[in-house]
């Protein structure tokens, strides 16, 4: 048995950390069911893809508005009490979704309750996630990432399936219900979640303390370079905007090959953080980390010029490897860089680089292929990874030899 899988044995056996992954397992189900659902309830009240992508932005700039002010939250207060509250919050719009969707909604109300729920998440996540740290040993916080995101990748291919279940057996009014149910159930299970006091000061509700966690990134070559990396390969290499495009007009397998594409990406994660639990724990984090993300881009380019759906299904589920991979490492390096003191303010720059890649990925990829073709803009994204990477492993040297 590897020293990794004995460390996230020991781990589960630990009552706090369980609980953790319980809630986490909870939030990125809900998260995700909810996302799913008000798509779903608003393309059926309007009938208009731009409804649809108005769904996206209400959802998207509470997290770039708040986000910074959450990390500086989450580096004041209790960050357990903290998920809490926003949880808690969360589940009133729950509630009022699920009122409204009793009779027939404005689809203004719904977008305004969307964005209310975006707000508590931009308060809830840098608190979760600099919450972990405090729950495990510095020494086995590696293994917790691999243990933590694999449940975090289960919990988001999990959460669409409950939407589309409860809407099918219940419609929208369903799938809200159950949103208020799970997320409750996180609040509740959280109670039993003790973790380390911080011995650090904690820090002020003021710009300045939102200025330092932004100078802190900028001087830290470690969490750059991470946060660098993510960003800018995400925005080139990130293919999952042209996914229909190529099911129905490149590959042509219709919706079943669609989502069955879909599903590859997922079932790549879950391959790879089997690996990582299968193996000892890795020690040339940052150059690992480099060629996970050059392995993401030269996955992109074979799914692009591939015509043949296996070969797509392989690459594509190669992509999401890498991913998972770079995901774990950068996760790790970044908190193990960071004081406690300012792990909520860095974990919500992180989140600002990982939701501007996000959508940004989403808009390069749509122009690109608008302006030239869907098989180029996805070929291009890929080069573009590889670019980023060999940039960012000769601009940023620590990064690249550092070790774990």
């Amino acid at each position: 048995m590897s020293s990794t899988l004995r460390e996230a044995r020991h781990l589960l056996r630990d009552r706090s950390f369980s609980l953790y992954l319980v809630s986490r397992l909870c939030s990125g189900t809900a998260m995700k069911a909810l996302h799913a659902t008000l798509l779903w309830q608003v393309y059926a009240l309007t009938g208009d893809t731009l409804s649809v992508a108005v769904v996206g932005a209400a959802q998207f700039v509470p997290a770039l508005v708040f986000g910074l002010v959450g990390g500086v939250v989450a580096d004041a207060f209790d960050r357990r009490r903290i998920v809490q509250l926003a949880q808690a919050a969360a589940t009133v719009g729950g509630v009022s979704l699920y009122l409204l969707s009793r009779e027939t909604p404005s689809t203004a109300a719904v977008y305004g309750l969307a964005a209310f729920v975006a707000i508590c998440n931009a308060f809830e996540s840098p608190a979760r996630i600099a919450l972990l740290p405090q729950l495990v040993a510095s020494d086995r916080f590696p293994t917790a990432v691999v243990v933590s995101s694999m449940v975090t990748t289960f919990s988001f291919m999990t959460g669409p399936v409950v939407a589309g279940m409860a809407i099918y057996a219940g419609g929208v009014s369903l799938a809200y219900a159950i949103y208020v149910g799970v997320v409750a159930l996180s609040v509740v299970v959280l109670f039993g979640v003790r973790g380390t006091p911080s011995t650090t000061p904690r820090s002020t509700m003021s710009i300045a303390s939102i200025r330092e966690g932004i100078a802190f990134v900028w001087s830290n070559p470690i969490v750059l370079g991470c946060m660098t990396l993510d960003m800018f390969a995400v925005i080139f290499g990130g293919a999952v905007a042209l996914l229909p495009v190529y099911a129905e007009d490149i590959l042509g397998v219709g919706p079943r090959g669609y989502g069955i594409l879909n599903a590859a990406a997922d079932v790549g994660a879950v391959i790879m953080a089997l690996v990582l639990l299968g193996r000892r724990p890795i020690r040339r984090a940052g150059g690992t980390l480099l060629w996970g993300v050059a392995l993401f881009g030269l996955a992109t380019i074979v799914f692009g010029l591939s015509r043949w759906f296996p070969l797509s299904l392989v690459a594509y589920a190669s992509v999401g490897m890498a991913d998972y991979l770079s995901v774990v490492l950068r996760i790790t390096l970044i908190q193990l860089a960071t004081p406690d003191a300012m792990r909520g303010r860095v974990s919500a720059v992180n989140m600002l680089f990982i939701s501007s890649s996000n959508q940004l990925g989403a808009v390069e990829s749509g122009v690109v292929a608008h302006f030239t073709s869907p098989t180029f803009a996805v070929v291009s994204g890929g080069i573009g990874a590889i670019i980023v990477v060999l940039l960012v492993a000769w601009r940023i040297p620590a990064l690249r030899r550092h070790r774990r």
